[in-house]
């Protein structure tokens, strides 16, 4: 199973539903993305899955989080690439059964934000992240 192409599927399909919230279409964007994405297998699809829906379920605590943390952006003004990762990992990080060491979701979030971001994108996404791996240390 490759993680980094179920977080490559799941942060497309949030992207996506940050444009069409409904419901009824977050499986049908789902298999979008899925098909967007290059070398993912069947094994990947259940934790894509979970990355969205999970990210999901918390996502008013995790867009808290952010807004406390990125005191010099409003989360509204964040790239929604750049929005959609930093939930998605600090999802991983905080609220996820499995959580992942911290590190990892940062590094697999920053090798996303380089790869669907601004040039600046890695680095913001990165910061951002470090400071929000205090709190779920602490």
């Amino acid at each position: 199973m490759s993680r980094r192409s179920a977080r490559e599927a799941a942060l497309l399909t949030l992207f996506q539903l940050e444009f069409d919230a409904d419901k009824a279409c977050e499986e049908r964007v789902s298999d979008l993305a899925i098909d967007e994405v290059d070398g993912i297998t069947e094994e990947d699809l259940p934790y894509a899955h979970n990355l969205v829906h999970g990210t999901r379920s918390f996502l008013s605590e995790i867009d808290a989080e952010i807004e406390r943390m990125a005191k010099e952006w409003k989360l509204r003004r964040m790239a929604a690439v750049d929005r959609n990762l930093i939930r998605m990992a600090y999802y991983e990080m905080r609220y996820q059964e499995e959580r992942i060491d911290p590190p990892v979701a940062i590094n697999e979030a920053v090798e996303l934000a380089k790869k669907y971001g601004s040039d600046d994108a890695g680095r913001y996404v990165n910061g951002i992240l470090a400071a929000m791996q205090k709190a779920v240390q602490s």
